[in-house]
């Protein structure tokens, strides 16, 4: 459902709860700065994405005075304290624009977890308290779309290892993995952010609001490839009897596209597999002018994937490429899209190399797995304070809690380096200017750096040391080879 406009006023995108702490800070604060960073957890690294968005879409939108009555009313409705003169001030001092820094690495950056990615200051002592006032949208906005850009980016070097261990054929990385999700995320604008950020990663998605945002905010051009794929509605209307009518309409209908995705698990995966698609439409499927999809939509993933690869070379054969690994005809691949998961893709890859089958006789699509199966704390992603400037004198301020050594945060105004090939998140003011790689891209609504999805594309592909994701790896790698052919 639309939300409607309403859900854009900034005084409202928030914890009714941050309304009261502008109050709780030392008499003569002036500034405060806080930073954002993934805290590690599931991943190893981090795939930054989402920020552009999320300014673009909400901070180059001033407040209004309408606005201001409307969270007034909110508020205080709830029982929450409000402090109209604060806003009336933003809107009259500021033209109701937040008064704020926003820094940031390049998105599209790969990074290991606990480096700092943002980091945001006040820029009018008066207004010291907006810097933490928007956290909820901004950390929101930023944790999602990086942690769905992150996993996509594993499972993109999940495939890369395992195309590079058993395909002659690895410039077809970017093609490998398409994005199914947009049912299974709980909002349009999760499948937007999520998709969009897949396709940093990836050039395959069916998830259109996701290619959308990748054009609207990141000024993508034609950022994604799909084609005719079945569905079981379609196929049941034919009936049982006569499945082989309705793959046959749509090996035709389709035939001038070069692609169709075949569903052989309506009835009998294995039947339709070996005397469908392998029997009565076999000579059809060998003359299709490009590539047919088989595509099993249920069973064991990692037995279903292995054994449709098999069963397929039963009856179109295949060859040895010069891995040692058999490989369909061109015209025939296997196309697996249910249960896919970081780490069921790395066991299907697994089992196919143990049968001694290269990688590229399989493509992907995933859905829930990639947009929805995560949260905050995959990655325990957090926005917290690290100094404050009272009556002219700057502190370093973090938390240390007692209960939970990673929620201990960084102390100091920061700075992002890198050096000899590793990333440092460092104080502020022991390096140079020109060394930090936070950037301003955001003040006084201004947007400071427009980044092209090109440069996030460039930035993800750009070289990383195996070591800082090889944990990630290691549960699909085979040692040695086992049942290559030849």
């Amino acid at each position: 459902m639309s939300l409607g406009d309403q859900f854009d006023n900034i005084l409202i995108n928030t914890d009714n709860y941050k309304h009261c702490h502008y109050s709780l800070y030392p008499p003569g604060t002036e500034y405060i700065s806080s930073y954002i960073e993934s805290r590690g957890g599931e991943f190893p690294v981090t795939m930054f994405v989402g920020l552009q968005a999320y300014i673009r879409d909400y901070l180059m939108r001033p407040i209004t005075l309408e606005d201001i009555d409307a969270a007034e009313f909110l508020m205080r409705e709830q029982g929450m304290h409000f402090n109209r003169e604060n806003w009336i001030g933003i809107l009259n001092d500021h033209d109701g624009y937040l008064p704020v820094e926003i820094e940031a690495i390049p998105e599209g950056t790969v990074l290991p977890s606990r480096n700092v990615l943002v980091q945001l200051i006040n820029t009018d002592p008066k207004y010291y308290w907006v810097t933490s006032f928007f956290e909820t949208a901004l950390l929101r906005a930023i944790w999602y779309p990086t942690t769905i850009g992150t996993l996509s980016w594993l499972c993109k070097q999940v495939i890369r290892t395992a195309l590079e261990r058993t395909s002659d054929n690895e410039g077809i990385l970017r093609h490998m993995l398409h994005d199914y999700g947009a049912r299974g995320v709980s909002s349009q604008q999760s499948a937007a952010l999520g998709g969009m950020a897949h396709l940093v990663n990836f050039n395959q998605s069916d998830t259109t609001p996701g290619i959308l945002a990748a054009k609207h905010w990141y000024n993508a051009v034609a950022p994604s490839n799909s084609g005719p794929n079945s569905e079981h509605a379609g196929f049941t209307a034919w009936g049982r009897d006569n499945e082989v009518d309705a793959i046959r309409n749509m090996l035709e209908t389709y035939r001038d596209y070069g692609i169709v995705l075949v569903l052989t698990d309506t009835y009998d995966h294995e039947n339709c597999v070996k005397n469908i698609l392998g029997g009565e439409l076999k000579e059809m499927i060998r003359n299709f002018p490009g590539v047919v999809g088989a595509r099993p939509d249920s069973g064991d993933i990692v037995q279903v994937t292995a054994d449709t690869t098999e069963w397929l070379m039963d009856a179109f054969g295949y060859e040895v490429n010069s891995k040692g690994f058999k490989i369909l005809p061109p015209f025939i691949r296997v196309v697996q899209g249910d249960g896919v998961t970081g780490s069921s893709l790395r066991e299907v890859f697994k089992e196919l190399e143990r049968r001694g089958l290269a990688a590229d006789n399989t493509v992907f699509g995933m859905g829930g797995g990639l947009l929805q199966h995560v949260d905050r704390d995959t990655n325990n992603f957090a926005q917290k304070a690290n100094a404050v400037c009272v009556n002219g004198e700057w502190r370093d301020i973090a938390k240390t809690p007692t209960g939970a050594d990673f929620k201990v945060s960084k102390a100091g105004r920061l700075a992002l380096i890198l050096e000899d090939g590793e990333y440092k998140t460092v104080r502020r003011d022991s390096v140079s200017p020109e060394q930090n790689l936070l950037k301003p891209v955001f003040r006084n609504g201004k947007l400071l750096k427009k980044w092209d999805f090109s440069e996030l594309i460039s930035a993800s592909e750009a070289p990383v040391p195996q070591e800082w994701y090889g944990d990630y790896l290691a549960p699909m790698l085979v040692e040695p080879l086992v049942e290559a052919v030849g």
